[in-house]
């Protein structure tokens, strides 16, 4: 369903203008973090742009840069100079309650640590992000929410607590929850981090699944194996693209 035809309180951040080439596009980026050791520049004058339907691989050692990357791109940190734009929208403009719409309405953000709500159900945790957002009519949102658990293959764990799953399951449960409002955007943050190989194959098929049915999918990963086989590789060092 289209974003336009969601129910919403704040329809001018729900849906980008017209959607321009390419969807996100980063101009001269930077982050410096001011600590008492003095600054960190994570990010370096980044230039990036990610078309419609890509899956795209972020891959780098630690503190290169990936997770900062990742953050700037989904407005969780703001960039100390240049441009965030994501379909047209300047993401580096909203201030912190215009994010937390945009956010809500166009990304599906899914944490290593799954992040899901323990005192909820999996289908309460999915249906969550409806509620928050004000998107579906509310009749249609257990429906919509069960066809998500139906889609990563765990609807016979709806009803249960996401502390009776496994970790693979309940990775599943979190990209269903990332799905919940039709997102453009698709984010993981080592989605297979904390799951054995069988597992993690399973999650990176369901991610291809997903940029093949048209979402833009963006993985940060340590697995150099899956990266590989993503459309497009991004490889950070030093806060740069090299």
């Amino acid at each position: 369903m289209a974003i336009a035809n969601k129910a919403a309180s704040d329809t001018s951040l729900l849906a980008a203008p017209s959607q321009p080439h390419p969807l996100i596009e980063l101009k001269q980026v930077s982050k410096t973090y001011h600590t008492v050791a003095g600054d960190f520049s994570a990010l370096k004058d980044i230039d990036l742009t990610i078309d419609s339907g890509e899956f795209v691989a972020i891959v780098g050692k630690s503190g290169s840069g990936k997770t900062t990357l990742i953050n700037v791109l989904t407005g969780i940190d703001r960039p100390s100079s240049g441009e965030v734009n994501i379909g047209g929208m300047p993401v580096h403009h909203l201030d912190e309650g215009q994010l937390a719409v945009w956010r809500g309405a166009n990304l599906g953000i899914v944490f290593q640590f799954f992040q899901l709500l323990p005192t909820l159900t999996v289908l309460e945790n999915v249906r969550l992000p409806m509620d928050f957002c004000n998107q579906f009519l509310p009749a249609t949102r257990n429906e919509r929410a069960m066809s998500l658990l139906k889609l990563v293959g765990i609807e016979e764990f709806a009803h249960q607590l996401p502390s009776q799953l496994s970790g693979g399951q309940q990775q599943s449960a979190a990209i269903a929850r990332s799905l919940a409002n039709d997102p453009q955007i698709v984010v993981t943050d080592e989605p297979t981090g904390n799951l054995d190989s069988h597992t993690a194959e399973q999650v990176f098929d369901l991610l291809i699944r997903l940029a093949a049915s048209g979402k833009t999918v963006l993985m940060v990963t340590h697995d150099d194996d899956l990266a590989s086989r993503a459309s497009r590789v991004i490889t950070l060092q030093d806060g740069e693209i090299i």
